[in-house]
């Protein structure tokens, strides 16, 4: 049998696993075969809005795109193979952690999807910090959830469930109210001996004076706790036919706990034992260091969370990750062809970062800021992108780029900073997934620079997320022999990968170092922005 029949018959017997992640810019759907490899895939392209103050996403966006980035795989699958998909072994669903979908007693929802993305949870924040002793980012759920209450917004009368972006896809399809609990713990903190939300902190919110006046009981309102390879349900008759409008789905089949874009990411980079890490650098930019002990103190800069299994990691999120990148490399894109030069988008980008890496070590004195949205680990409530300098600075081509390469890091650096200087994390190794690492080595050498470590990139890291969705889907039917999902990983997924490793240079770690204060030092710069540019 050729391995195209192989192909055909794993197919037609449903021995395969769909992943499907709902990132900021795309959906995802990767359908894998039993060695893991990527049979067939579909992409819809998508993005944020922002309207009456708020990010997000509405319904019918993520249902077309649900559908659609389906409907482009099982075309894929007719074309590649002869075959109409109707059955798969199991599936699985990640998105964007963090945020707030809140649901009445009928399904419906109360206020239009509050994403990741946005700040306005400040006070809440603070205040649930200061009162669990545990540091509660501003994106995080039950920071949504409170400042609702803190302002008596209407609709906490009538709350009957809230979950994630991926808890709400998985709920829709299957009818189980469940997280995965990667994601769960971006929604209230994790008590890592009971693997469940922590019961201390549950009965200390629920008797807040605020909390009590709206009778809420936090601990119904969330979905139950799910560890990588437990079963999440199946999919409905009424689910098979959302996700797959041609009606040839199947139901029945078996889905693991829906996760979070930080979970799969962790999955997909192999980085989920102890003393490993993975940085994701795309809208927004975060490094999750798994974890041998709990740190020392709270940091407000640093979430705690845990891997899909359940291990202690600390995340450095960073709001602002490579968007105001982009733009700049539109601006380039516009340039080339206003003289009516053709250059393919990934040539421009190596040509570019090409030039970051011949610039000054600390960038020349240029100073840039990423921010499209506020960012919590400077204190900055809004985004005003922009680009300062002395009149005596460098400026050349070369040290620009190289401070918007910087930048994007800028944020996450100061995270990173307080875990391997301040609390003296041990780290193995690191590996990085996601838009930036598409060029080869710029992003890697960049990100080194950064945190003065290697940093690696496999084969498989542009991937990302909705690949690692559907390892965690495989590991729930072909688990037999109950190993962790560590070994499940290295002994089964990612043997034989090598991955291409590269050094910090000195020179870099110094520049950044150089630039890092010069970017702490002129945050006041953009608050000014912030108050000043409307």
């Amino acid at each position: 049998m050729t391995i195209e029949e192989k192909r055909v018959q794993e197919i037609k017997n449903g021995e395969t696993s769909l992943g499907i992640e709902f990132g900021s810019t795309r959906i995802k759907a990767v359908l894998i075969a039993n060695d893991f490899s990527i049979l067939a895939s579909g992409s819809f392209e998508w993005e944020t809005s922002l309207e009456n103050g708020v990010w997000t996403y509405s319904l019918d966006e993520i249902w077309k795109g649900l559908q659609y980035s389906y409907q482009k795989l099982f075309a894929e699958v007719k074309e590649k193979y002869g075959v109409v998909l109707s059955t798969i072994g199991s599936i699985g669903f990640s998105a964007m952690m963090h945020g707030y979908m809140a649901f009445d007693n009928k399904g419906e929802l109360l206020v239009p999807f509050r994403t990741w993305r946005n700040t306005m949870t400040e006070e809440a924040a603070k205040k649930l910090t200061d009162l669990f002793k545990f540091n509660i980012p501003e994106r995080w759920s039950i920071a949504h959830l409170y400042q609702a209450i803190l302002r008596d917004e209407p609709h906490i009368e009538k709350l009957d469930f809230l979950t994630t972006l991926a808890g709400y896809i998985h709920w829709q399809l299957t009818g189980e109210k469940v997280l995965g609990i990667g994601d769960a713990s971006g929604m209230f903190p994790i008590d890592m001996n009971t693997h469940n939300y922590d019961k201390n902190m549950l009965e200390t919110f629920k008797h807040l004076p605020e909390v009590k006046k709206h009778s809420l009981d936090l601990e119904k309102l969330l979905p139950k706790v799910l560890l990588a390879g437990e079963n999440a349900g199946v999919l409905t008759l009424e689910g098979a036919k959302k996700l797959d409008v041609s009606g040839n789905l199947k139901p029945g089949i078996p889905l693991c706990p829906p996760e979070g874009d930080a979970g799969t990411g962790m999955v997909a980079t192999n980085s989920v034992a102890p003393r490993t890490g993975n940085v994701s650098a795309g809208t927004s930019i975060f490094a999750m260091v798994v974890l041998e002990k709990p740190l020392n103190k709270v940091h407000p800069e640093i979430d705690i969370v845990t891997t899909p299994s359940g291990d202690l990691v600390a995340m450095a999120h960073a709001n602002n990750g490579c968007s105001d990148l982009e733009a700049w490399v539109n601006i380039f894109q516009q340039f080339t062809e206003a003289i009516n030069v053709t250059m393919k988008k990934d040539l421009l980008y190596m040509a570019l970062y090409t030039q970051a890496f011949q610039g000054d070590a600390d960038c020349g004195g240029v100073l840039a800021y990423n921010y499209f949205a506020g960012e919590n680990i400077t204190g900055v409530s809004e985004g005003r992108p922009m680009v300062v300098r002395k009149a005596k600075s460098n400026f050349n081509l070369p040290n620009f780029m190289r401070a918007h390469l910087f930048t994007s890091l800028g944020a996450l650096k100061i995270g990173m900073d307080i875990l391997l200087k301040d609390e003296a994390v041990k780290l193995d190794k690191l590996l990085g997934h996601g838009g930036l690492f598409k060029t080869p080595i710029v992003g890697q050498a960049a990100v080194a620079g950064a945190v003065n470590a290697p940093v690696s990139v496999m084969e498989t890291a542009g991937e990302g997320g909705a690949w690692g969705i559907a390892i965690l889907a495989n590991y729930l039917k072909n688990n037999e022999d109950k190993t962790t999902l560590a070994e499940f990983l290295s002994k089964h997924v990612f043997a034989g990968y090598v991955a291409e490793e590269v050094q910090p240079d000195p020179k870099d770690v110094k520049g950044f170092e150089q630039f890092i204060e010069r970017y702490k030092k002129g945050i006041p710069i953009q608050q000014a922005a912030v108050e000043h540019l409307i």
